[in-house]
């Protein structure tokens, strides 16, 4: 047996008692020969004393150690002592009333110097990411594991206590021409053809819809081929969920429920239920983006019948067009530095915008070259409407409605982060529910009309009839709904189209013909046939609950061996070339050519 009490566990009760502890050196103290050595593993710390007339071999041993040798320590619990009148009991540490006192050490295993100091923040986050195992013993991101089990279990719980089957699907399946990139896998089976790893188990759900499971989840492993961001990896976990004859409100509910257990699990707060909703059309006009952050204020402000006649033609044109003028007002940030401005002028280009029109309201003074062309009643209605105030920045927008929306949402989120908004922020939790989101959305680039969220969504029953009128498509909202906090998507879902006929009738819609049907979703548009009930369901990225549980700022700290921004995984050296004899055994050959060293002349 290696160990009696974990490294957490001693308290004042076990004086006198006898106890073995194993873990990691976590730091080493020579206070005048005598050696104490707080000994670490998973749950906590535990300090222990080596002295040479308690035990002379372990004293002498103890000399020899370093932070991070793996060690077993048998010995005495005793209270900490007063020393001089003062106390050595340590209020940081549950175990801090106690020492072990040392009559034996083992040394399980040296340890060399670590290419990184475990007790300190690191910003280089390669050399974290080539040593995640080292990476891993930090308390932060050991609590992190932790916490992601914690909220992983009440999950599993609370769906089992409402009737939901966990059921696995194949990982290994058919790669489909919607969403984004699969990863494929050829098959030495039958050479030529390839699997691909799934996305979601979308389809395979709703056939088990089909199949009379009536509730079903899966914690599902899911791979997509696309670029990375702080907020993804390509391969990810959803928590997967779908039921037989509900309506959106059933998953309203059985999700506000189930996000409530998961924070209650992970930070030990009350989540109030029922989640606040706020449609699209809201969430885009109002904060620039369909998972706004609410917490920062900045609302978007319609201008566009303000200055429709104005004598800013910029402003009057984009209105004259079709287009929208509105604005936000960054409360006090008059003195913006010339950087942070040349800075939202980058964003707002990227966004879409030809500029960046703005005001600075300083010393009682409107200061902007367009503000000579505003009329009084313009100039009235901005400040009534704005809530100007001396040392505020209106920031405009003025383009076609996406375009203005998009620019706004950023100029938002950017403005936050350079005034600090968030700060005092942290605690706050804003759950909602973004509903009656458009079923499809026309790519100009592409010219064709795709999903907004995916093929299978339902059209809201009033509109399934518009399905066959393509001047129509835009009008078409989907029984689609995305639950939010703080700004970031949690999960999204769907009632479902159980009906055969509509189902084809929204491939069509999609450029999808009869035969690419038959193709690719022969196998459900054919159990559509066999008594599809009505079904609905939502997932949940389960990385991001648990990076906003653990208030973190990307998934990747909360994911056990994550990939970098490059998708690679520096500690094992992921992706990596494969030989010849396994690429012939698969028929597949690579065209990459190495690239040519030049030979200098």
């Amino acid at each position: 047996m290696y160990r009696t009490h974990h490294c957490n566990e001693l308290r004042i009760g076990h004086a006198g008692e006898s106890a073995t502890l194993a873990g990691w050196v976590n730091t080493v103290r020579d206070q005048g020969g005598v050696i104490f050595i707080d000994i670490r593993d998973r749950e906590g710390v535990t300090q222990c004393v080596f002295r040479a007339e308690e035990s002379s071999e372990a004293a002498e041993l103890s000399h020899k150690l370093r932070s991070e040798d793996v060690i077993q320590v048998t010995g005495r619990v005793d209270e900490r002592p007063t020393v001089e009148g003062s106390s050595t009991k340590n209020d940081a540490i549950a175990t801090g009333e106690i020492e072990l006192v040392a009559l034996e050490l083992k040394v399980l295993n040296k340890a060399e110097v670590l290419p990184f100091q475990l007790d300190k923040e690191l910003s280089n986050e390669d050399l974290r990411m080539k040593h995640r195992y080292l990476d891993l013993r930090r308390p932060r991101m050991s609590q992190n594991l932790r916490t992601r089990h914690l909220i992983t279990k009440a999950i599993r719980d609370e769906l089992d206590a409402h009737g939901f089957l966990e059921i696995e699907t194949p990982v290994l399946s058919k790669s489909t021409p919607e969403g984004a990139r699969d990863f494929l896998v050829p098959s030495r089976l039958n050479p030529g053809k390839f699997y691909a790893l799934p996305q979601a188990p979308q389809q395979y759900k709703q056939l088990l819809m089909v199949a009379g499971v009536e509730r079903y989840f899966q914690i599902a492993r899911c791979f997509r081929d696309e670029d990375l961001r702080a907020d993804r990896q390509p391969e990810f976990t959803q928590v997967d969920i779908e039921a037989s004859f509900v309506t959106e409100e059933d998953i309203y509910s059985f999700t506000e429920g189930l996000l409530a257990k998961t924070f209650k699990a992970a930070r030990g707060v009350d989540v109030p239920t029922p989640f606040p909703r706020i449609d699209y059309q809201e969430a885009m006009d109002v904060y620039g983006s369909d998972k706004p952050e609410r917490r920062i204020g900045m609302e978007i402000i319609d201008l566009s019948e303000d200055f429709a006649s104005s004598g800013f033609k910029v402003f009057s044109g984009a209105v004259a067009k079709g287009g929208k003028v509105r604005a936000i007002n960054a409360k006090g940030f008059a003195s913006v530095t010339t950087g942070q401005i040349k800075r939202l002028e980058e964003l707002a280009k990227e966004a879409g915008a030809g500029g960046l029109a703005y005001i600075k309201v300083k010393d009682g003074e409107w200061k902007s070259p367009i503000v000579r062309f505003f009329s009084d009643e313009e100039k009235a209605a901005l400040e009534s409407k704005m809530g100007i105030e001396d040392g505020d920045l209106i920031l405009f927008g003025c383009d076609e409605w996406r375009t203005v929306c998009e620019v706004l949402g950023r100029l938002r989120l950017e403005v936050a982060d350079m005034t600090n908004l968030y700060e005092g922020k942290e605690d706050i939790l804003d759950f909602f529910w973004v509903t009656e989101f458009p079923l499809l959305d026309y790519d100009a680039e592409e010219g064709k009309w795709n999903a907004v969220h995916h093929p299978f969504t339902r059209p809201m029953k009033e509109q399934e009839d518009l399905l066959a009128d393509e001047s129509r498509f835009g009008e078409i909202k989907a029984v689609a709904y995305d639950v939010v906090l703080n700004g970031n998507e949690l999960g999204g879902g769907s009632l479902r189209i159980h009906e055969g006929d509509l189902q084809a009738q929204m491939f069509r819609a999609l450029g999808i013909d009869d035969e690419e049907q038959a193709e690719n979703f022969g196998h459900i548009l054919g159990a559509f046939q066999y008594g599809a009930p009505p079904h609905g369901g939502i997932a949940l990225g389960l990385d991001r609950i648990v990076m906003l549980a653990c208030k973190e700022d990307s998934i990747r700290e909360v994911i056990a061996f994550p990939k970098n921004n490059k998708g690679v995984d520096l500690m094992s050296g992921s992706p990596a070339e494969v030989d010849f004899k396994q690429l012939r055994e698969l028929y597949v050959k690579s065209t990459v050519q190495d690239k040519k060293q030049e030979t200098p002349t």
